[in-house]
């Protein structure tokens, strides 16, 4: 379907890129062919070549120029235009890029949706690298390719780019007939989704058409802004913005008549803004002030509201929808001027048919995926009501999730560091913590960040918090990274935390720093971890004692150090005779590694157990171990008497004040270590504690559950028995 260059020239800005719908989508299909959904700005790419030098223009799905906007993607097509001798259509995505060099995700672009300042421009593209993906052809030449199947777009559209992609220019990731791999992808880097496309179909201009289908990993869509409310406390400018979708009046839509659609309420939104954005859409929301509701319905809000007219539209990440039709956890992302809000619905998850979702119910997927992605699975477990999730899996998230609850405080978090903002977010009581530096780097050979222990903190603090509940928190902060200066915090004297942080005053005397005003944090609470976390704090270091009884230890540990040239092969071994010993004691106990290079066993005390009688049961047990196994094991204090290659046996742990980083707890090792609970059989086979880190352990923990709670829940140990057998 050849046209002219002149009648493509005025068609280019007009056309309007083929639409994917929300669907459930086969895993595995030999018709469809499967790319990751990046999460951008759409854009319809324009190449003319010229005598002096091709022109280059940028297209939104809207028809909204954007070529100024993305002066670094315009330089990469020209070089790639001077190559060409005809022109081309393409289409794609604009995708912001993390410190990697990976497409980040949408909030790291809505800074520059509005700018037009060139210089403003210059800046943000240096300080935010942005890159264009292709996926489609349109036009290569003369020829319109609107026709053709995907397949042959495809292999024209790889040819035109071979050797000729860089860091700013790249084609879409593509893999044919299965996607599995690719999904498993997906949910452990954190994309919004997979684009599932049919092979077969030709490009249909400006339709949202089932050929091309989105799954979704991150439930994330456009919502539109009826109002806003007044902030809370400290709060400036608004305190949630009021989101809508359109849908037409439920007693029509059989109809045929046109019908004005009416704008439903579906939820509110306070969080994902830092202080800027806050003060930038307040700026537009007054310029849009009304005095009526927009909203369809009479809506109950927190806070007084003020009214806009419906005409701003935000980006919106959230966690799913609930049984009244509202957003769960919903995360502002930015402002959208790329799609109408007359166009803003609620994006429904269509069915395949039935040959489709045959395939896609033989698809394992783990248990924490997405209900969009659950759908064909539970089509073949509910055959006689396809598409229709039964009652009885209304809480199954939680339940298959320990960490489900905390979900929506990792979701800010990344919402926050993906536009490298500071900013505040909600916790699930409603309290508020400032977080700031997310990006700040703390593990340099793990490239592991503030963010990504804040966002560690977050997601395990079900098992952690009651491990720390009620005790008095030492803390070593790395305000500059691990290989930077730390220093230790005894004591809270000079902050001003946040209201919820719990902090106490413990009794004269009873503070082993002898100083009457000790004040200390005590650990139990979300906004206490956090806000440690916030302050460089790593690890998580409590009193054996809980405040309510300062002199009473709860447990008494082991603590096993190896050496700098001893394996932790033989760390292991004194572990095993540890549990020996203990089990002819008939004596309960907890391994654990470090973190680092060590392994901790935790023995639970009978209550009133002081800390001497503790440190006394554990010197036995050491000097047990240590004299039928000295040329391994030893209670050496010194290190240049210790023999090379032996396990410290550390009993002097267990003195009031004294810690070790507990359960759950990240360490300032290299590695980012996780000080992780074991089970017993565990220290019988070859573990490497370098397998336990922010990163790789929280999925551990939700295969294995919470694993030392058998601490608090074991019948404690029996001192007196152990005394009197050694007595003798």
């Amino acid at each position: 379907m050849p046209r002219s260059s002149v009648t493509w020239r005025q068609a280019a800005s007009a056309v309007r890129p083929m639409l994917a719908s929300l669907s459930a989508p086969p895993l595995q299909s030999k018709t469809l062919v499967y790319e990751p959904k990046y999460d951008g700005i759409r854009a319809i790419v324009d190449i003319e070549p010229h005598a002096k030098g091709p022109v280059v223009r940028l297209w939104s799905r809207l028809g909204n120029e954007k070529t100024k906007q993305f002066p670094s993607i315009v330089h990469a097509l020209e070089k790639f235009g001077a190559i060409l001798k005809g022109p081309l259509v393409l289409d794609g995505e604009v995708v912001a890029l993390d410190a990697r060099g990976r497409p980040a995700g949408f909030q790291r672009l809505q800074s520059r949706i509005h700018l037009s300042d060139a210089r403003d421009v210059e800046r943000l593209d240096h300080a935010q690298p942005v890159a264009l993906i292709a996926f489609d052809l349109l036009r290569d030449g003369s020829e319109d390719l609107r026709g053709l199947p995907l397949t042959d777009r495809r292999l024209r559209l790889e040819a035109l780019l071979e050797g000729q992609t860089t860091d700013v220019l790249r084609l879409s990731e593509q893999v044919k007939g299965d996607a599995r791999d690719l999904y498993a992808r997906a949910k452990q880097e954190g994309w919004e989704g997979l684009i599932a496309k049919d092979a077969s179909s030709p490009y249909h201009t400006g339709r949202r058409t089932p050929a091309w289908m989105k799954l979704k990993v991150v439930h994330e869509q456009e919502f539109v802004i009826g109002g806003w409310t007044e902030p809370r406390q400290t709060r400036q400018y608004f305190g949630a913005l009021l989101l809508g979708v359109y849908e037409r009046p439920a007693a029509t839509r059989s109809s045929k008549a046109p019908t004005n659609p009416l704008l439903t309420y579906v939820g509110h939104t306070g969080t994902g803004f830092d202080q800027a954005e806050l003060q930038k859409v307040s700026k537009l929301l007054k310029a849009q002030a009304t005095k009526s509701s927009p909203f369809s319905a009479p809506i109950k809000t927190n806070e007084p509201a003020h009214w806009v007219k419906p005409e701003l539209v935000a980006q919106v990440r959230f966690t799913e929808w609930t049984d009244d039709n509202k957003l769960r956890h919903p995360v502002y992302l930015g402002l959208r001027d790329d799609k109408k809000a007359s166009d803003v619905v609620r994006e429904e998850v269509r069915q395949t048919g039935a040959r489709d979702t045959a395939l896609g119910a033989r698809v394992r997927l783990k248990p924490e995926a997405t209900d969009s992605a659950q759908a064909a699975v539970r089509l073949k477990r509910d055959a006689t009501a396809p598409g229709h999730a039964r009652r009885s899996d209304k809480h199954t998230t939680q339940d298959r999730d320990p960490f489900a609850a905390t979900q929506h405080v990792v979701e800010q978090l990344n919402a926050l560091q993906d536009a490298r903002k500071d900013g505040a977010i909600e916790l699930p009581d409603g309290s508020r913590l400032s977080v700031t530096n997310l990006a700040k780097v703390f593990w340099p050979e793990a490239k592991l960040t503030k963010g990504d222990l804040l966002r560690y903190y977050a997601t395990v603090s079900p098992f952690m918090l009651p491990v720390v509940a009620d005790r008095p928190l030492v803390m070593k902060r790395f305000p500059n990274g691990i290989h930077q200066p730390a220093f230790y915090q005894q004591r809270s004297r000079l902050e001003k935390p946040p209201a919820g942080v719990r902090i106490e005053q413990l009794a004269p005397g009873l503070d082993p720093i002898s100083e009457a005003d000790a004040r200390r944090f005590i650990g139990g609470s979300l906004i206490t971890l956090l806000y440690m976390t916030q302050m460089a704090a790593i690890s998580q270091d409590p009193w054996f004692s809980r405040v309510q009884s300062p002199l009473e230890a709860d447990y008494v540990a082991l603590d096993l150090d190896p050496g700098d040239d001893t394996p932790f092969a033989r760390v292991l071994d004194v572990a095993r005779w540890v549990r020996d010993e203990l089990a002819s004691l008939k004596v309960p106990a907890v391994p654990k590694t470090s973190g680092s290079s060590g392994l901790h066993v935790y023995i639970p005390l009978p209550p009133g157990t002081s800390y001497e009688s503790g440190m006394l049961f554990c010197q036995i047990v050491a000097t047990v171990v240590a004299s039928r196994h000295p040329k391994v094991a030893t209670v050496e204090r010194m290190v240049k008497r210790r023999a090379r290659g032996t396990v410290y046996v550390d009993f002097l742990q267990n003195i009031l004040g004294k810690t070790l980083a507990t359960a759950y707890s990240a360490r300032a090792s290299e590695f980012a270590g996780v000080s992780t609970p074991l089970a017993w059989n565990e220290l019988d086979e070859a573990i490497d504690p370098r397998d336990f880190t922010i990163r790789s352990a929280p999925a551990r923990f939700r295969e294995t559950g919470d694993l030392w709670k058998r601490l608090r829940e074991s019948k404690p140990a029996n001192l007196e028995a152990v005394f009197r057998k050694y007595a003798k």
